[in-house]
């Protein structure tokens, strides 16, 4: 353990006496960062740059999980906020930002005709399953990435532990870029799938017939299909991967980057299977809440005004050239591969012969943290990471990769730890 994150480290265990892993977010919880040789709470952001609670400064890859897509403490997000936080942040009728930002999102992404807003990804990714089953009579549900904690998604995974038996069943996997793996689901239960439900993209892109395929499959079971754009919306494009991929879903969800790290997420779709959200129960306090709605507003602005997708992309193809140009010179072995869209791409590491994939990327955290770089293993851009940042991380692959190399060859990568291994949560992608 080392000195350099003792205020860290003291804060943990304090945080620990009243909340479980210390944090509300498995994510950035202390399984998934080396304990002891990485810093465990953030006390404030700027731009690209973070500072953890000892004051060590970061070059801040992970962007609060995606959810900062312009940068930490946008001074033109903020002055809406401020602004609209002196008016008033929730009323007791709904306020007219509901539906200005409703109308953009219209605009914007190809499948939404009707907007309900929400607070964080799972609202959004439930509410369309609830509303699919109210559509369709049906109950089965198909799944392919991540899609929260409610118990329909959360059922399906090794993290099931308290959600019903009855509820689990519902719920079943089928495999990306694998269109035969979804058609014997369907065909096994005919007529029984409200909905398919997926991440348009995550690591791997899709292969040229996968989407259209789904849509197809989709018709002809009477199925409705759903995207998961919390994280592809307002990174992939400003209309999310079905704009990026010209495949259109029947709902989509939103959230994420779409208001720069302030709380908030969209059920999007088509009228016909909206006009039933006044059937079903998907009603919150806080759906309209109008700083969040403010912050969104002015990302938006700011998004097509500058075309950031376009840009994190450009800047995004950038950092996987270099990096793979990186894994050519080093002659990296074939557990050490990139992936990825750019605006959200991957330094993947697997098993080698030698050490698990737990152990090689605690290994590569703690040596990147070192050297002032905070990452999760991929690299979540927002609009304040520069040129020069890029080129400062593969400055440091260049440095650390070598060694990772090295040392998983002479197995001396637990020798060289200077705090506990990260553990999975459960595998996903």
């Amino acid at each position: 353990m080392t000195s350099r994150y003792q205020h860290s480290l003291a804060l943990s265990v304090r945080a620990e006496q009243s909340i479980p892993l210390g944090s509300q977010t498995f994510s950035k919880s202390r399984l998934c960062f080396p304990y002891g040789a990485a810093p465990l709470f953030i006390e404030r952001g700027k731009g690209a740059h973070v500072w953890d609670v000892d004051g060590n400064e970061y070059l801040d890859f992970a962007s609060g999980l995606l959810a900062i897509s312009l940068g930490y403490c946008d001074p033109d997000v903020n002055e809406a906020v401020m602004e609209q936080l002196n008016l008033g942040s929730i009323f007791s009728l709904p306020h007219r930002l509901e539906t200005e930002v409703a109308e953009q999102l219209i605009e914007l992404i190809p499948c939404a005709e009707m907007v309900r807003f929400g607070k964080n990804g799972t609202d959004a990714t439930s509410a369309c399953i609830r509303l699919s089953r109210a559509v369709t009579g049906r109950e089965r549900v198909a799944v392919c990435g991540y899609h929260g904690w409610q118990d329909w998604y959360i059922g399906s995974t090794t993290r099931h532990l308290g959600v019903p038996e009855c509820v689990r069943e519902l719920t079943h996997r089928f495999d990306y870029n694998d269109l035969a793996s979804l058609q014997r689901l369907l065909e096994a239960h005919p007529g029984e799938f409200a909905a398919v439900i997926l991440e348009p993209m995550n690591v791997a892109w899709p292969t040229p017939d996968f989407l259209p395929g789904l849509r197809q499959l989709c018709d002809e079971h009477g199925t409705l299909l759903i995207f998961d754009e919390t994280i592809t919306g307002f990174r992939n494009h400003l209309g999310g991967a079905q704009t990026l991929f010209g495949v259109t879903p029947d709902l989509a969800a939103f959230g994420k980057g779409m208001a720069n790290g302030f709380p908030i997420s969209a059920v999007v779709g088509r009228k016909k299977y909206m006009k039933r959200m006044e059937d079903i129960f998907f009603s919150g306090t806080f759906g309209g809440d109008v700083i969040a709605l403010a912050a969104a507003k002015a990302v938006i602005k700011k998004m097509r005004l500058y075309d950031i997708p376009a840009c994190l992309t450009e800047r995004g193809q950038f950092l996987l050239d270099g990096l793979n140009t990186i894994l050519t010179d080093i002659k990296a072995p074939e557990w050490i591969k990139t992936a990825g869209h750019p605006t959200w791409c991957f330094l993947l590491i697997s098993d080698s012969h030698n050490h698990s994939s737990w152990l090689l990327k605690s290994y590569l955290m703690q040596e990147l943290c070192k050297r002032g770089i905070l990452t999760l293993g991929s690299h979540n851009l927002n609009y304040s990471h520069t040129y020069a940042d890029i080129n400062k991380i593969l400055k440091v692959y260049t440095e650390i990769l070598p060694a990772l190399i090295d040392h998983d060859s002479k197995m001396t990568i637990e020798k060289n730890l200077d705090g506990e291994p990260i553990q999975p949560v459960f595998k996903v992608r």
